[in-house]
């Protein structure tokens, strides 16, 4: 991830915290674009900066178009994982997709999976190596998890691509869905997964997605629009910053209601001992909400107004 390489580089050579996200935002919109805003702006605000959606039944998608996630809230924040943000018909497929329930989709595989593997013929973490095999966890979830404890918990590998759901699977199966489900359940219970790496598929090339058609496939052809970088800067009035915007515990505040803070100045710690990151302030401004679940930032100009 380029982004990723930056913020990388960032850290090492300059000692700068992460407080910014690039992102695109595209679809029914009246200027799709790319740019760059403080951590913790609203997606509405993001959508407003693109000139907002030009359809009377917009959906949003935070991300891409095959792992992107269906927010229902244009008041949630960009994080540091936000890539993007796509404008849909509220009854196009992608956004269908999203909306089925859960027990629909296990209903769907019990009912349609015939065991074809082409789910797994195509999943991209078996063709390298991993143990994932998609068509067995389904074949699993449909006899109520009778299988291999192993086999469950490769579903942990699934990186969620969507591949199986958006392209290989012939009779609207989404294992993807299924996997998304045990990976809740397995992490609830402290499951983890240790299995090994066998060598890539050496078809692996030979498996590679045409793009022309995974995009017919998901039926975004007629939205492939340029996003151009915008190098203008945005000031937003007011940011919420979540204490957990990655894997990991929630990190811990170190700030309180009421106190100034600079741009980069360190909001919430990570815990001693537990995987996390910390959070850093993504403007000049005063701290108004400390909680458990987020620190929220009023900028210099409204604080001094007020």
């Amino acid at each position: 991830n380029p982004l990723t390489l930056i913020n990388v580089a960032r850290a090492v050579d300059q000692g700068q915290p992460v407080t910014t996200r690039t992102l695109t935002v595209s679809g029914a919109v009246a200027r799709p674009a790319t740019f760059t805003v403080p951590l913790g702006t609203p997606l509405r605000e993001v959508l407003e900066r693109a000139g907002g959606a030009t359809i009377a039944n917009p959906a949003y998608l935070e991300g891409g178009p095959m792992m992107g996630k269906l927010v229902t809230d244009l008041e949630r924040p960009v994080t540091k994982t936000t890539g993007g943000l796509l404008v849909f018909p509220d009854d196009h497929l992608l956004i269908q997709r999203r909306t089925v329930p859960q027990a629909q989709v296990v209903r769907i595989a019990e009912t349609n999976c015939v065991q074809c593997n082409l789910c797994t013929d195509l999943c991209p973490r078996h063709v390298v190596g991993h143990e994932l095999s998609p068509h067995l966890l389904v074949r699993s979830s449909n006899f109520r998890n009778v299988g291999a404890p192993r086999i469950r918990t490769t579903a942990l590998t699934c990186s969620e691509c969507g591949v199986c759901e958006a392209y290989a699977c012939p009779v609207d199966i989404s294992p993807m869905r299924i996997n998304m489900a045990l990976k809740t359940v397995l992490r609830a219970e402290g499951q983890r997964y240790e299995g090994v790496l066998h060598a890539a598929d050496p078809l692996g090339k030979e498996r590679l997605l045409p793009s022309h058609r995974l995009v017919e496939k998901i039926r975004i052809a007629g939205m492939a629009f340029k996003a151009p970088l915008l190098e203008d800067e945005w000031h937003p009035p007011q940011v919420t910053l979540p204490l957990r915007q990655h894997i990991g515990v929630a990190a811990l505040p170190v700030v309180e209601v009421g106190q100034h803070v600079r741009q980069g100045e360190l909001l919430a710690r990570i815990v001693d001992g537990a995987l996390g990151a910390g959070v850093h302030a993504s403007i000049d401004g005063c701290v108004y909400v400390v909680n458990h679940d987020a620190i929220v930032l009023v900028a210099d100009r409204l604080h001094a107004s007020a």
